[in-house]
């Protein structure tokens, strides 16, 4: 089974997140959940962005790296939407990463591609922070990265969140069933 370092969405370590990790724990594999804001969480996206400006990028980058060293040089790095932009700055640190499970949301591709990289990524469609465009174009460059993309339409950005208007039940359930067949098979 996978060990997972999962990082939080811009809106702080929330029930939401501690859901996905017992989700994923029920199916047997083990989870990290840092909280990279220190304790400072919100529903609101412009309080969360607000909340990272004040927390900064140097306090930030530490608590992924600790949580990240923390973690077996196989981990699984996983992130929610500002979670997953993340995860672009440990490929060169983890080269033996068993793979990627981003959701809501992307991260900048490694240079070079590993070939066969599994990568599992899940957003809304449309999705308010990025056009159609921008996901096209960035799957378009996956360049040997055994990428597996799924599109969920009808759903706001954080779809897994019930406690956000973004939420849909159902794409969330897909998402999660997705996410453990994605971990079980690495």
């Amino acid at each position: 089974m996978a060990h997972i370092v999962l990082f939080h969405s811009i809106l702080g370590l929330r029930p939401v997140e501690h859901e996905i990790a017992a989700h994923l724990e029920r199916h047997g594999h083990s989870v990290s959940l840092p909280d990279l804001f220190g304790g400072l969480a919100t529903d609101d996206y412009d309080v969360g962005f607000a909340h990272r400006k004040a927390v900064g990028t140097a306090a930030i980058m530490r608590a992924a790296k600790a949580a990240v060293d923390a973690a077996p040089e196989t981990a699984v790095l996983a992130g929610v939407s500002f979670g997953a932009a993340l995860i672009s700055e440990f490929w060169e640190t983890l080269p033996r990463m068993a793979g990627a499970l981003l959701i809501a949301g992307v991260t900048d591709w490694m240079t070079p591609r590993r070939a066969g990289f599994p990568m599992s990524v899940h957003v809304a469609r449309p999705d308010p922070f990025d056009d159609e465009a921008y996901f096209a174009d960035w799957a378009g460059e996956s360049d040997g990265v055994a990428l597996d993309l799924h599109r969920y339409d009808g759903v706001g950005h954080y779809f897994l969140d019930r406690s956000l208007p973004d939420y849909g039940g159902a794409a969330a359930q897909l998402c999660l069933d997705r996410s453990v067949a994605f971990l079980n098979a690495l």
